[in-house]
């Protein structure tokens, strides 16, 4: 049954629906999850659980998954479903399977949805001299706060988190501003930050499209998480740009503008996220 352009109700309830109205064709396609769904409300509550202090004030617009309804996805399902199978072999029997939360603006997200990883989502980070190497970075599935802070909102003041599958293997731990760009042997498969107890994971941009498989994007609104960060303006404080403050005299110039409970949570999360 077809309501409208590129939404379609499918059999088990749920809407089959395009995430952007500019995208075309089949690579682009998710399914917009209704709220009485339990895959909704697995997601929705793995979301919420990571924004600790702010979920209460957190608004969930939509949880979408991409869709496997299509020849394209199937194919990419298949294909990381045989990956983490030779991962398994390699690694005694564990592919190390784990979910990440990737932030990104609303374009961006999009893109990756549409037609997967590229070098562009590496390059951003090879520009970030606090990233643990050069490749895509995900932040552990119960720091959803965290990837918050680091998104981008969009004209409607909506941010948009993308959950992904990740096939990790074996790690080893990558040191804040690091440029490595490959494992260091054949022993390993992707990086961390730490691992006796990861927050932070790094594909290899060789691997990217490969132990990577984007499964559901969540859209939300957190005024005040947003605030904090943003300054209300339309810069951002998520992913630094320039090297050349450091970050006491950062805490002292904000200090001028925040109140005490803003400050405690941006130097909660730097306290949490310090090498």
């Amino acid at each position: 049954m077809m309501m409208a352009a590129q939404v379609e109700i499918v059999d088990n309830g749920e809407i089959i629906d395009s995430l952007s109205h500019h995208a075309s064709g089949d690579y682009s396609s998710t399914i917009l999850l209704r709220e009485e769904n339990h895959e909704y409300d697995v997601v929705k509550n793995c979301f919420l659980s990571g924004m600790s202090l702010h979920a209460a004030e957190t608004t969930v617009v939509s949880v979408r998954k991409t869709s496997a309804q299509r020849i394209t996805a199937k194919a990419k399902l298949a294909a990381s479903n045989v990956f983490a199978e030779a991962m398994k072999r390699k690694n005694g029997g564990d592919a190390n399977v784990r979910y990440g939360w990737y932030s990104g603006s609303k374009e961006e997200i999009e893109r990756i949805v549409s037609y997967g990883f590229s070098s562009s989502e590496v390059e951003k980070f090879e520009r970030d001299d606090r990233s643990h190497g050069v490749g895509v970075h995900f932040l552990h599935h119960t720091c959803s706060k965290a990837a918050a802070i680091l998104g981008e909102a969009d004209e409607e003041g909506i941010e948009h988190l993308l959950l992904c599958r990740l096939i990790l293997g074996k790690p080893e731990r990558i040191i804040a501003g690091s440029k490595q760009t490959y494992p260091s042997s054949s022993e390993y498969d992707c990086g961390v930050d730490n691992l006796e107890n990861p927050r932070k994971y790094v594909i290899w941009s060789c691997n990217m499209n490969s132990y990577i498989l984007p499964s559901h994007v969540v859209s939300f609104k957190s005024p005040r998480l947003r605030g904090l960060i943003r300054g209300g303006g339309g810069g951002g404080l998520g992913r630094a740009r320039s090297p050349c403050v450091s970050f006491p005299i950062l805490m002292s110039i904000l200090s001028k503008s925040l109140d005490r409970p803003r400050m405690n949570v941006i130097l909660t999360t730097y306290v949490d996220f310090r090498v």
